[in-house]
């Protein structure tokens, strides 16, 4: 197994849980939040969705000065319609991560136009997979909080 097919397997199943919870969310708590300075419950759901077309753009060295969502000014229907406006272009990240050779991995410079850090491709790659699986953590607290079923997800 190449090692982009293993950063593959590790999207994939953290998507997999982070959809298990969202899925639990009722309609009525779309806009729940913790405090104030929180995301709302379809916020973070939003933000990791719609940051896969980001990270396409970083990922292949593509410029981000004019950087325009494809979510912008899109209402918030559902969860599930959601997850089926973002599935094109988490297909697209997912087939650019598929096409980067091992050396590639570890030899491109990758710089988060956020903060200007440089980080190789590989492991920029892995820190994508932190940030939804942090996002995946608070959204089990904000589920625990809302006192709603909490999905088994290390199945």
């Amino acid at each position: 197994m190449t090692q982009s097919e293993l950063i593959l397997l590790n999207f994939t199943e953290i998507r997999r849980r982070s959809i298990k919870l969202w899925s639990e969310l009722p309609e009525h708590h779309y806009n729940w939040k913790p405090d104030e300075n929180a995301m709302t419950a379809r916020e973070m759901v939003r933000h990791v969705l719609e940051a896969d077309y980001g990270w396409n753009i970083i990922i292949n060295r593509g410029n981000m000065a004019n950087y325009r969502s494809p979510w912008k000014n899109r209402p918030f229907i559902s969860v599930a319609d959601e997850i089926e406006f973002a599935e094109p272009y988490r297909k697209t990240f997912l087939d650019s991560v598929r096409r980067f050779s091992d050396s590639q991995l570890i030899e491109t410079e990758i710089i988060h136009p956020g903060n200007g850090k440089k980080k190789m491709l590989g492991k920029y790659l892995l820190r994508i997979g932190y940030h939804e699986s942090v996002h995946a953590g608070q959204f089990l607290s904000y589920l625990r909080a809302m006192k709603i079923n909490r999905p088994e997800i290390w199945d």
